[in-house]
């Protein structure tokens, strides 16, 4: 179990931290749509397509990373209070009933929205530029697969945790520039 865990999230973390650089595309974008929009007065027919197809695949394919390193929103004003058995209990029950069901269906549909959009290389209709969305269809198949994925390696954690009393949490990998900042500056001795 420890093992499908670790690898599920090195996975997701790989996935989520390559297509986070999309923010920088995303920024160079714009930025260049705002230039040519404001100061050449000649804008493009594709940049609101594009800015939203990367936007969602990066929403989409940053999920798994978001669920390995426990960052999605949950109303845990009481779950915070209980022991770390019970809302392992509490946790399994919810992606058994609830989690699994719904990326099933998010890969089911997903693949039938893709593969029809495929079939016809599907291109937007919001811009004269037509710009292709059959591979953002796809994204979400891939996201559903990486969400389900993960998903075990969640139920994997709750199961350890109603074993061992304490929750497995997934390797830190990332740190806040204010921890950082903080650390530096005590270590300088300001």
């Amino acid at each position: 179990m420890i093992a499908f865990i670790t690898f599920a999230d090195r996975l997701s973390a790989w996935f989520g931290k390559s297509f986070g650089w999309l923010i920088v595309l995303m920024t160079f974008g714009m930025s260049y749509e705002v230039l040519v929009r404001y100061i050449f007065n000649a804008p493009t027919p594709w940049s609101l397509d594009v800015s939203f197809i990367m936007y969602g695949t990066l929403f989409m394919m940053g999920g798994a990373y978001t669920l390995s390193r426990g960052g999605h929103v949950r109303g845990d004003f009481l779950y915070r209070l209980w022991p770390a058995r019970a809302q392992a209990a509490v946790d399994l029950v919810l992606y058994l009933f609830f989690f699994f069901p719904g990326v099933t269906a998010l890969i089911l549909s997903g693949w039938k929205y893709a593969s029809r959009s495929w079939g016809y290389g599907e291109v937007s209709v919001n811009s004269p530029a037509g710009v292709p969305i059959f591979q953002f269809k796809t994204v979400m198949v891939a996201a559903g697969l990486l969400l389900f994925i993960q998903g075990i390696a969640q139920i994997f954690r709750c199961i350890l945790c109603l074993k061992e009393g304490r929750w497995r949490v997934a390797e830190e990998d990332v740190e806040e520039t204010e921890t950082l900042l903080m650390k530096q500056r005590a270590e300088s001795g300001e």
